[in-house]
């Protein structure tokens, strides 16, 4: 004989559960970005949420910036958030490529002055095809530059940078006396830990 399927203890699995409102650091302006449901809000700490950059500032130009952020901690049912990492879309990506011209990527680990364990990935195109010797000399400059820089700041310094842009406008003006630049920007970025996706 069958058995009956046990519906009536889901439901009442679900009306256990509580949901609770996400919200970004308050150096991006504590926006909300979101919900996420849990039985124990205990649950919920390292669980990450993604969102754009375009959503939090509510400008469109800036929906090519994916987002990261781990819940550390929870009030009521708020949950606050840290920033971990942001990646910048394939489709955007595949747009700054150009026919005869160079992409140089140079990969940065290194620990800021806080303490975070960093990874960034920078990336270079030029306006026209560069040799391997002029690549190893932008590649250098990048990778010295940012390896300074993430050590000299904090966390949260790195991250005003990177989203401003004020890294990719500095290495563009240091780069561009060795081979002509188009455009520097910093594509990928991620405190190295473990966290637990959503």
């Amino acid at each position: 004989m069958a058995k009956k399927k046990q519906i009536g203890r889901r439901v009442e699995g679900w009306k256990a559960k509580s949901w609770y409102k996400v919200y970004v650091p308050e150096s991006f302006g504590s926006t909300p970005i979101g919900e996420t449901i849990a039985a124990d809000s205990a649950n919920l700490v390292g669980r990450v949420m993604s969102t754009t950059l375009g959503e939090i500032a509510q400008d469109f130009a800036k929906q090519h910036i994916k987002m990261k952020f781990k819940i550390s901690r929870v009030a009521g049912d708020a949950a606050y958030t840290e920033f971990i990492g942001h990646e910048l879309t394939k489709d955007y990506l595949r747009s700054l490529v150009k026919r005869r011209t160079s992409r140089i990527d140079s990969h940065i680990m290194g620990s800021t002055k806080d303490g975070k364990r960093i990874h960034l990935t920078v990336t270079c195109y030029t306006l026209i095809g560069a040799n391997s010797s002029q690549i190893h000399a932008i590649r250098g400059v990048m990778y010295a530059q940012m390896t300074a820089f993430v050590a000299q700041n904090d966390w949260a310094t790195v991250v005003d940078g990177i989203v401003t842009g004020s890294i990719s406008r500095d290495l563009l003006a240091q780069v561009k006396g060795i081979f002509p630049i188009r455009r520097i920007e910093v594509i990928k970025s991620k405190i190295e830990s473990k966290v637990i996706i959503a």
